[in-house]
C-alpha cells in the first residue's frame, strides 16, 4: 500500500524500480527488528561495564565493589545473548548501529535506572524467571518503545522503517512475554516471508494492483454517488483497489481473509470515517459480485 501511494505522489510509471523499492522496504523490517532486540543486549552490556569501572576506582565504596547485579543477570538477557538464531542474523546483516550510536543505549539505561519499574525489580531480593521476563517486557513497551529521542533516531536513520516500527515492536513483545526457562530455540528471528508463495502473493498484489488501477476503481465508483472521486482520501483508494484486486483476481484468498485485513489497514491508516466508508463499499460490492457471480473462489469455505 505504501509503495503504490509513493507511485503516485511522485508520478512515478516505473513499476520495475517501485517493485524493487517495495522488497528493499520489506527487507528493511528484518533490520529494524534486530536493531530493536539488540538495544536491549547492548543496555545489558552497557551496564556492565558501567558496574565494571565503578568496582575500580580508587575510592570506590562498598556498594560500588560488591553491586547489586540483578539486572545484569536477568535470565532473559541470557537467552537472548546466546540464542543462536539472533547472533547469526545479526552478523549476517551486519547489524552494528549501537556500536556507532551508544549515545542512545546510555539514554535508554539512564531511562530505565530512573524508573520505578528499576526500582521495584531491583528491591526484590528473590530471583524468578517469570519475575524477570515479565521486567524485561515492562522496560520494552513502558520505556524503550516510548522513547522519543529513539524514535527520532530510527525516523533519521531509515525513512521507511517508521510506518513498520508499531509492527516490529508489537511482535518483539510477543515473544518476550512468549519465553519459557530452559527451552531450545526459546527465540528465533521470524522470517520476512513463510515461503516463496508469500513472496511472489507480494509481488503479484503489487503488480495486478499498480496495472489494474482504472479497472479496479471502476468496481466501486458507482458505490460512491454521492462523493466527487477527487474527495475520496487517495489512501483509501489505494486500500479499495488493492482489496478488489484480492476479490478478482486471488482466486485462493478466502473474501472473509480479504474484508477482514482491509478494515484493519483502513483503521490503522485511515480516519474512523474512512473504515466506516470502505466497509460499506466492500460490504455492498462483494454482494453485487456474489449475485452476478463474479466472485469465483476455488476451495472449500472461501466465501
Amino acid at each position: 500500500m505504501q509503495s503504490i501511494y509513493a507511485m503516485h505522489q511522485n508520478g512515478s510509471d516505473n513499476l520495475e524500480k517501485e517493485e524493487k523499492f517495495l522488497f528493499y522496504s520489506i527487507d528493511n523490517i528484518l533490520d529494524l527488528y534486530l536493531t530493536m532486540v539488540s538495544s536491549l543486549l547492548e543496555i545489558c552490556k552497557k551496564e556492565q561495564v558501567f558496574l565494571h569501572l565503578s568496582s575500580q576506582k580508587h575510592l570506590a565504596t562498598p556498594q560500588e565493589r560488591k553491586p547489586n547485579e540483578k539486572f545484569i543477570k536477568n535470565a532473559v538477557f541470557q537467552i537472548l545473548a546466546e540464542n543462536n538464531s539472533l547472533s547469526i542474523a545479526m552478523e549476517n546483516r551486519k547489524i552494528n548501529n549501537w556500536s556507532l550510536n551508544d549515545d542512545y543505549i546510555i539514554i535508554l539505561l539512564n531511562a530505565i535506572k530512573e524508573s520505578k519499574l528499576y526500582a521495584k525489580y531491583m528491591s526484590n531480593a528473590v530471583n524468578t524467571f517469570e519475575e524477570d521476563k515479565e521486567f524485561i517486557a515492562a522496560v520494552f513497551e513502558e520505556i524503550i518503545v516510548p522513547n522519543e529521542k529513539l524514535y527520532e533516531y530510527l525516523e533519521d536513520d531509515k525513512l521507511t522503517w517508521i510506518d513498520d516500527i508499531p509492527m516490529v515492536n508489537t511482535q518483539i513483545l510477543k515473544q518476550l512475554k512468549a519465553l519459557k526457562p530452559l527451552e531450545e530455540d526459546n527465540f528465533r528471528v521470524p522470517k520476512l516471508y513463510k515461503d516463496t508463495e508469500d513472496k511472489d502473493f507480494v509481488r503479484d498484489l503489487f503488480r495486478k494492483t499498480t496495472l489494474n488501477e482504472k479497472e479496479l476503481a471502476k468496481a466501486y465508483d458507482d458505490k460512491t454517488p454521492n462523493w466527487d472521486s477527487d474527495r475520496i482520501a487517495e489512501i483509501d483508494t489505494i486500500i479499495l483497489k488493492m482489496a478488489i484486486c484480492e476479490f478478482l483476481k486471488f482466486p485462493s484468498i478466502p473474501v472473509k481473509v480479504t474484508l477482514n485485513e482491509y478494515l484493519e489497514i483502513a483503521k490503522e491508516y485511515s480516519t474512523p470515517k474512512s473504515s466506516i466508508f470502505i466497509n460499506g463499499i466492500l460490504d455492498n460490492l462483494v454482494k453485487e459480485l456474489t449475485e452476478s457471480k463474479k466472485l469465483v473462489k476455488v476451495g472449500r469455505g472461501l466465501m
